[in-house]
């Protein structure tokens, strides 16, 4: 079983990550604000302006410790890595199996079968806990074009028209989404639609902080699986691009990333104030905003459910981790196919 370690997390700007003894140090103008032990962090995860000494980084490396750079709101900048690890007869069957037509189209199914399905079950828990008839039906019809797409992802015939099943899916259910908001938080939180690069509202804002997060977490567990995070077999192969992580990151998106989303907004943890706007209509969120998103995410992955397959108890933040595993007996051939996580 994985070991849930914790990722450090530096917000602060201008803030000096280093090594003392066997802990890593935290310094904000030159005084000390944290203080943790090395061997109680998985990932040290920087944002913007922050210092990383070079001793630290060194140990990072030789501990299979990942460090990675975000740009201040969240952008991927860059990861540091060690030497690879995992078995080279892993990675040969991967390669393999990436080169199979008919593995990749199997594979790519049973991704967004489980995507589609995770995100299914929260507009229908969504239609059953709305208070109007209007918003529940919303939902339900939202939740029936979904099984519609469901039914025809199991008949695909090529990785082309999984892909368009599944943006039409996931069309529909942002559209959706609204419904799922407190009343008084639906004009804040408008949706028109997924945007990206740059969000264009506060709820894409606030979804695109969390998958990259998330994306974090399922390349960690890629790597820790001793799988190649650049070859996967729904996304298309680009330089630069960890597809592998990003097909892992299909299913849990709505079950780990949205519901945090919509409980964030729903509770007033998170508020319109949270936000900012900047030339050209990008919003993204603010300091106070990132700090408070960052620490729900952290106690979220501490949550345990029943995992479907294993049927016992495992934190969320584990679940990438299984499920690297699970592709990775899928690609030696000890499972018949991969299964994705399905909330029950």
């Amino acid at each position: 079983m994985q070991h849930l370690e914790n990722t450090l997390y530096v917000m602060t700007q201008g803030a000096y990550a280093h090594l003392e003894n066997d802990t890593v140090r935290i310094d904000v103008e030159r005084e000390k604000r944290l203080q943790v032990p090395l061997h109680h962090i998985g990932a040290i995860v920087c944002f913007g302006n922050v210092l990383v000494s070079p001793k630290l980084m060194h140990r990072c490396a030789d501990e299979g410790k990942a460090l990675v750079l975000l740009s201040e709101h969240g952008r991927f900048k860059a990861r540091l890595e060690g030497p690879v690890s995992g078995n080279v007869l892993l990675r040969q069957a991967q390669h393999a199996r990436a080169a199979s037509d008919v593995f990749c189209l199997d594979t790519a199914r049973a991704m967004i079968a489980g995507k589609i399905r995770n995100s299914r079950q929260i507009l229908l828990r969504g239609a059953r806990e709305a208070a109007e008839a209007e918003h529940a039906n919303a939902l339900s019809e939202a939740a029936e074009q979904l099984a519609n797409a469901l039914r025809r992802v199991a008949h695909a015939a090529d990785l082309d028209i999984v892909r368009g099943i599944e943006g039409e899916a996931a069309k529909n259910y942002f559209a959706a989404v609204s419904h799922l908001l407190r009343a008084d938080a639906r004009g804040a939180f408008a949706m028109d639609g997924r945007t990206r690069r740059p969000p264009r509202d506060r709820m894409n804002a606030l979804l695109s902080f969390l998958y990259a997060m998330l994306m974090n977490d399922c390349r960690s567990a890629v790597e820790a699986a001793g799988l190649d995070p650049q070859l996967g077999f729904l996304h298309a192969v680009r330089p630069g691009r960890a597809a592998l992580a990003l097909d892992l990151m299909e299913e849990l998106r709505a079950w780990v990333a949205d519901r945090l989303a919509l409980t964030l907004i729903n509770r007033g943890q998170i508020q319109a104030a949270d936000f900012e706007q900047r030339e050209g209509g990008a919003v993204l969120l603010a300091e106070k905003g990132r700090k408070a998103v960052v620490a729900a995410y952290q106690e979220r992955k501490q949550e345990k459910v029943i995992h479907p397959l294993l049927e016992t108890p495992v934190a969320i933040g584990v679940i990438p981790f299984l499920q690297a595993r699970f592709l990775a007996r899928t690609l030696r051939g000890d499972m018949v196919g991969y299964l994705p996580f399905v909330v029950r």
